[in-house]
């Protein structure tokens, strides 16, 4: 068996890397997704958002928040949580949270009262997942509100729903695996799926049309009262 040539003083050993010149050590990447860390544009997009969250949590509610994580986060990290940020790269590391896992994060937002926020990061999620997505100002309020009605009353009613939006049996069946109990969070999947697939096309009045085929008309009109009260028209 042949030795390794030995080292002179001052000689530098050759890299088993060849992209890695002799003597220097290839720098780490950050994970991408991790709030802090370098990455991809939509990762540095949605630590943007993660940090505008954090901005406009009270301090009551990150209280709260460290309350419904306190089972998953040691005592002793829970009392160095002293911002939102903070929370949420413990959530990343334990990966609970990041560009493609933010439900989680949306249904805890949803727990303590800060249903706006949950918005935020749910639009930044759909918007994400359809380059594309070029919906106006308008029109974005308009589906912003009817979610929130149909969210609030649909209940059980969300696979006829989803039928009519014409999203198939598979797709139903994986949402109701994913919030298997959570009526509201169901929804809320149901309309995201049905808005990655209708694009910059989705128009809200698809939204109330599919709702009357349903005989769920007090839902309807519930959300043609709200938009009327914006100013807002359900026929656009």
């Amino acid at each position: 068996m042949r030795r390794q040539k030995r080292l002179q003083i001052g000689e530098e050993r050759p890299s088993l890397n060849p992209k890695q010149p002799p003597g220097g050590s290839e720098r780490k990447r950050p994970r991408s997704g991790a709030p802090g860390g370098g990455g991809d544009m939509s990762a540095s997009s949605f630590n943007s958002v993660l940090l505008g969250i954090s901005n406009m949590l009270k301090e009551e509610n990150l209280e709260q928040l460290k309350f419904l994580v306190r089972d998953h986060i040691g005592k002793q990290k829970l009392e160095r949580i002293k911002t939102g940020h903070q929370l949420f790269e413990i959530l990343t590391e334990r990966g609970q949270l990041g560009k493609d896992k933010a439900n989680y994060l949306c249904q805890l937002l949803r727990q303590v009262q800060r249903d706006d926020l949950s918005e935020k990061l749910s639009n930044w999620e759909v918007q994400q997942e359809d380059p594309k997505y070029g919906l106006s100002d308008t029109e974005r309020d308009k589906l912003d509100i009817a979610t929130e009605v149909i969210r609030d009353n649909l209940g059980r009613n969300w696979r006829k729903l989803g039928r009519k939006l014409r999203l198939g049996e598979t797709k139903l069946d994986s949402i109701a695996t994913r919030q298997p109990t959570d009526l509201e969070e169901t929804a809320m999947e149901l309309l995201k799926e049905w808005r990655k697939i209708r694009g910059p096309e989705v128009q809200t009045k698809e939204l109330i049309a599919a709702l009357r085929d349903c005989q769920l008309n007090l839902t309807a009109d519930k959300i043609q009262e709200k938009l009327e009260q914006k100013g807002l028209s359900s026929s656009d």
